[in-house]
């Protein structure tokens, strides 16, 4: 249910934290990465040790690991985050929180992360109902962080009255309901194209392009983050894929491209081909390395299929094919005939003469074109912001696919 997600999970020094490897139990079961930071006081309620054997990773409490002098950065934990939990939250946290003080690493992930967060309040009756305390909860609330409420029970100090944190499955619930929520793909299959193709001239060259397929996977990995099944067809590419629900099929050469996206096609709802296959390859591959006099007097090219224009006559009404436009000159003018001239329902254009545009970019400057509508012109941003935009315009389309 929850395989590939990222849930990063903030203990603070509460005995209610006894509940904690309870709710990673859970987490794990259902498919989650867990990441674990503590306050220095929460070890004196759970132990470490227990934490990073549920987990299965080294658990967090302060900037520096003096055993082996490695830095712990906030900032990226902050970013491989899909959801953080703070269970059990105390008083003293909130109040920190609230204030926007980091003086721990706990704190300082809280101010990085660019996820949802949810917080879990535990500690005692009068703790919990004095002002101060509601107030920083109200608070926090207005920041845009969910409050998971303590329940009413009996709690260490023997009083009766609420601040238990919330049994195990509950926060769960809360984390599972979160993702589902926020999964307009879902049951959708989608199937993207990345990276350049090579197209082999001997077994020393090819001809080939400066893609190195990451707005393909950013693409990909937005797709699947909001349900959709993925299936990525990705060319020659040094980039790693970090997520395991993402099915990927690596290719070379445009021949083997084609190959694999009709394989996918067909069941596909919507294709987004992101690749930048090879115009041409050699009409003859010599087995033996070409000398370069040879080359240049020998050398024939042929023009490689087109897979977009192939997908598009075998496109159903039901399905979405979006495709890329690169250009240099004329760009919407050029992008514009793609949509017709190969049946696409949208076309993201990025034009070279843009800076941090295109190839070997972390960033990207994106229009949407669609047909009868107007460009949609986005500013410079990083290549996954770019993804975001692109999957929230394909929801948008009128005619969501239905599996």
């Amino acid at each position: 249910m929850l395989k590939g997600k990222k849930i990063l999970i903030g203990i603070t020094g509460s005995i209610a934290a006894y509940k904690v490897p309870f709710i990673i139990r859970l987490l794990k079961k259902a498919g989650a990465e867990v990441q674990v930071i503590m306050t220095p006081m929460a070890c004196d309620f759970v132990t470490p040790l227990t934490l990073s054997t549920l987990t299965e990773r080294p658990v967090l409490v302060n900037f520096f690991d003096k055993g082996d002098g490695s830095w712990h950065s906030h900032v990226d934990l902050g970013l491989w985050a899909d959801v953080y939990l703070l269970a059990p939250v105390s008083a003293n946290t909130m109040a920190k929180m609230a204030a926007g003080i980091a003086d721990n690493l706990l704190l300082t992930t809280v101010l990085s992360a660019r996820c949802p967060l949810f917080f879990a309040p535990a500690m005692d009756l009068d703790m919990y109902q004095h002002p101060t305390t509601q107030d920083n909860i109200k608070r926090l609330q207005e920041y845009g962080y969910e409050l998971i409420e303590p329940t009413q029970g009996e709690l260490a100090s023997g009083l009766h009255g609420f601040g238990r944190l919330e049994e195990p499955e509950v926060i769960f619930q809360r984390i599972l309901g979160f993702f589902d929520q926020n999964r307009p793909l879902a049951g959708k299959k989608c199937l993207v194209t990345a990276g350049p193709t090579y197209e082999p001239i001997d077994p020393v060259r090819f001809i080939g392009n400066h893609s190195t397929g990451l707005m393909g996977i950013e693409v990909a990995k937005a797709l699947a983050d909001l349900g959709a099944e993925v299936q990525l067809v990705l060319g020659p590419s040094s980039i790693q894929l970090d997520n395991s629900i993402i099915n990927v099929t690596r290719v070379t050469t445009s021949g083997e491209m084609l190959e694999a996206c009709n394989k996918n096609f067909d069941s596909s709802d919507i294709t987004v081909m992101a690749a930048a296959v090879a115009d041409f390859r050699p009409v003859v591959l010599s087995d033996k390395k070409m000398k370069k006099s040879n080359m240049v007097h020998s050398l024939e090219v042929e023009p490689t299929t087109d897979i977009l224009a192939t997908l598009g006559k075998r496109k159903q009404n039901h399905q979405l094919l979006i495709g890329f436009a690169l250009e240099t000159d004329d760009e919407v003018a050029h992008a514009t005939g793609k949509l017709t001239s190969k049946n696409l329902d949208m076309v993201v254009l990025n034009s070279l003469n843009d800076a941090g545009a295109g190839f070997g970019h972390a960033t990207n400057k994106i229009s949407l074109l669609t047909r009868n509508n107007d460009p949609v012109v986005f500013p410079l941003k990083s290549k996954k912001e770019v993804a975001r935009d692109i999957v929230n315009a394909i929801i948008a389309l009128k005619e969501i696919p239905k599996g």
